[in-house]
């Protein structure tokens, strides 16, 4: 690489390493052009920056080999173009990332067994969305979109299962607003994720209350189905009791006082991680999300060693577990290799 791909190398590196800090207090800014412009350049930095580690890695991985194993002027000689394709991947990436990430959320179908499932709950559908992340570059428009996406899909319930958004109520109230125009025959429910908590959790759960969501702490409902009975119940983050020490999330407490007979138990969850609690407390069902199912490449490839429910469908014990890889994103707007979902959930009988 000349002396000219290198001072522009260093010059961006530069560039960046002052807006990305910015950026992460743009929301502190008067003037909204300026917050809207370091908001987007700040996260696109981020993202471009960790994409760019990644291939320069690959790159020396593949530069020690070739003097390893190829003679030295060889081994030389890849040096410019191994250099110029880890910026030209790193581009693409960030590019096509953006591409993916902005676009609508994609529609998944997924059908879950339920052990002796009334008929009269056959077919019972739930639309989850999650982490949307209402922000910095998540906005009223997105948020729009996805209602009327969710809206279309004439569930019998909608489930929001936590972090929602980044951000006070007082940044982001007018950029939430759409979800007022949720609906569904049983109903919007709502679940806190750990994001709440970062952006104000007692002011968010009153707003999201105001817009006819039914926010579910340690508590359940009981719905009537065409003549079946159906727990939905939700439990608070599992960090929040560093935040309240009263929040302690409890699936036990949640499914507490619920009839016996009911024909499904469904726990809405934000992080994966509560199942083995969700499992013995006797719950069917558990829909969370949390993990973005790493959200982009690489990234992806490494979630799983600190996540045992990446994306998906599991089961644990007689727990079946899906957990959405989110429907919008965090930080950078990248879903290279991860799209963003919409999950219509069916309960279907299960079969022997």
């Amino acid at each position: 690489m000349g002396p000219l791909g290198i001072g522009t190398g260093v010059l961006l590196l530069i560039v960046c390493c002052v807006v990305i800090p910015l950026s992460l207090r743009h929301q502190t800014m008067r003037n909204p052009g300026l917050e809207n412009l370091f908001g987007w350049v700040g996260v696109l930095s981020m993202g471009f920056f960790s994409s760019l580690f990644v291939f320069t890695l690959l790159r020396d991985i593949v530069l020690l080999g070739a003097r390893l194993f190829l003679p030295s002027y060889q081994a030389v000689s890849l040096a410019t173009p191994s250099a110029q394709w880890t910026l030209a991947l790193t581009v693409f990436v960030t590019l096509a990332g953006l591409v993916i990430a902005r676009r609508r959320p994609r529609i998944v179908h997924v059908d879950i067994p339920v052990d002796n499932l009334p008929a009269e709950l056959h077919g019972f559908s739930i639309a989850q969305i999650s982490d949307v992340h209402v922000g910095p570059t998540i906005k009223h428009g997105f948020v729009t979109r996805v209602v009327a996406v969710v809206n279309a899909l004439k569930a019998d319930l909608i489930a929001v299962t936590g972090d929602l958004v980044d951000g006070s109520v007082q940044q982001l109230s007018a950029h939430t607003a759409p979800l007022a125009q949720l609906r569904a025959r049983h109903g919007a429910y709502f679940v806190t994720g750990n994001h709440e908590y970062y952006s104000g959790e007692t002011a968010w759960t009153a707003e999201i209350r105001r817009l006819g969501l039914r926010v579910l702490k340690n508590e359940h409902v009981v719905l009537n189905h065409d003549g079946a009975s159906l727990i939905l119940a939700g439990v608070t983050d599992l960090s929040a009791h560093h935040f309240d020490a009263g929040q302690l999330s409890d699936p036990v407490a949640a499914l507490r006082g619920s009839p016996e007979d009911a024909g499904a138990r469904i726990l809405l969850a934000h992080q994966p991680n509560s199942a083995p609690a969700a499992a013995g407390a006797g719950f069917d069902v558990q829909l969370s999300g949390h993990t973005h199912g790493g959200q982009f490449w690489p990234w992806n490839l490494f979630v799983g060693f600190f996540q045992p429910f990446t994306g998906g469908l599991y089961r644990l014990k007689n727990l079946s577990v899906y957990v959405s890889r989110g429907t919008g994103y965090w930080g950078p707007p990248n879903r290279f290799g991860v799209p963003s979902e919409i999950t219509r959930i069916r309960l279907i009988p299960a079969t022997v």
